[in-house]
């Protein structure tokens, strides 16, 4: 996720993404996401159970901002916010 002006990167998990995007929109969510102003969904993957996603989550929070950026690329050149697509 990502704030309107892409400056700010956001990695999480989550078993429920529409909700939790949702959540994050509203800013029901205090933390980072809500002092940042993070709502905008710009890349995901989906796995079939929480083991997996979040040793993937841990990957991509473990690299740098260069690989993050190229991932959502490769899934997202424009940025566009994916939530409504979900």
């Amino acid at each position: 996720m990502t704030n309107k002006n892409n400056a700010v990167l956001y990695t999480g998990v989550t078993s429920d993404l529409k909700k939790r995007i949702y959540q994050h929109k509203a800013r029901l969510v205090d933390g980072f996401t809500k002092k940042y102003n993070v709502d905008k969904l710009i890349y995901f993957e989906v796995f079939e159970d929480m083991y997996n996603a979040i040793s993937r989550e841990k990957q991509i929070k473990g690299g740098s901002r260069q690989k993050k950026i190229d991932l959502i690329n490769s899934m997202n050149k424009e940025w566009k916010d994916l939530y409504d697509e979900l």
